[in-house]
């Protein structure tokens, strides 16, 4: 086997469970503070839009890139990434420096990566960190834009308001009649839609109450039979356990001393999420993975939801 599928399993491995975590954590007395309830917020949180400001910056003082890792296992886990079809396209939600975006480009030659980021100095890290890879073809297949997805939604070209009605009708008897009468005006109005959205380690840096508009968002650009495939922090993620009391701004949501957020799930969380939006459950479960730090050996108990949601 060699490092990078070593890395890959290590990622998939069950190596606890988490009932017998949950177990060890509200038995703790030192960490009740995260099971209680949160009071009702006395006044409007701030907009969505503070939240980004704080991903710029924080992606600011990581520019360098070396902050996040290359997400190697990330075919492993999302085999459909590598069986598509040819001329395949993908949406990264959410592409940080390309950590996602360049093992799917690396992983299948035929597929058209769009990616976006509500950071233009982190769009010009990605372009640069996956320009540097030699990936094959990556110039026509690589397409980084500025969007906030949650504020505005995704562009229209991306997919115009035609395709988004009809896309509205998925698993409709009458869907393959509407696509005939499709217009080549329409055709080369917009991409029309995607056949992919990943959506890693994303929704969790967005406020809770926008979240369902986040993934109808996501609901309305894919294509029919199209996939959201998901992963991000789970509850009792060690990341979770390190916040103080005073970090929490809602149930299983904290702040971080820089204004970033991040909010922990749980596969009951993920599922309402995708149901209401539109999307069908294949499969969502924990994934649970210990790991050394080699510094000072110290074991870490990481959680994180696994999820995938067709249209």
């Amino acid at each position: 086997m060699s490092a990078s599928e070593t890395e890959a399993s290590e990622y998939h491995s069950k190596d606890f469970n988490w009932e017998t975590l949950r177990q060890e954590i509200e038995n703790d007395p030192s960490l009740n503070y995260h099971l209680l309830p949160f009071p009702s917020p006395q006044q409007e949180e701030h907009h969505s839009r503070d939240s980004i400001k704080a991903w710029q910056k924080f992606h600011i003082q990581h520019s360098s890139g070396k902050f996040f890792k290359e997400r190697r296992y990330l075919l492993k886990e999302f085999p459909e990434l590598v069986s598509c079809e040819d001329g395949c396209k993908v949406l990264e939600v959410g592409c940080g420096n390309g950590s996602t975006a360049l093992p799917i480009l690396r992983g299948n030659e035929k597929i058209i990566l769009y990616a976006c980021d509500c950071s233009n100095e982190t769009l010009e890290r990605a372009k640069e960190f996956v320009a540097a890879s030699n990936v094959i073809s990556v110039e026509h297949r690589f397409h980084p834009f500025y969007c906030d997805f949650v504020t505005t939604g995704f562009p229209k070209w991306l997919a115009c308001d035609y395709c988004r009605e009809m896309f509205a009708l998925k698993g409709q008897n009458y869907l393959s009649d509407i696509r005939e009468k499709r217009t080549h005006e329409t055709d080369i109005c917009c991409v029309g839609g995607v056949d992919f959205i990943t959506l890693i380690f994303t929704l969790s840096a967005v406020p809770l109450q926008t979240m369902p508009t986040a993934i109808r968002e996501c609901f309305s650009v894919l294509k029919p039979g199209g996939l959201l495939l998901f992963r991000d922090y789970g509850l009792y993620d060690m990341t979770m356990l390190r916040f103080k009391p005073e970090q929490r701004v809602r149930f299983r949501e904290y702040m971080r001393s820089d204004g970033t957020r991040s909010y922990f799930f749980c596969p009951d969380n993920v599922r309402n999420l995708f149901i209401c939006a539109g999307f069908i459950e294949l499969e969502i479960e924990y994934c649970c993975v210990k790991s050394v730090n080699r510094r000072n050996g110290k074991s870490m108990q990481r959680v994180w939801v696994h999820a995938a949601g067709n249209c």
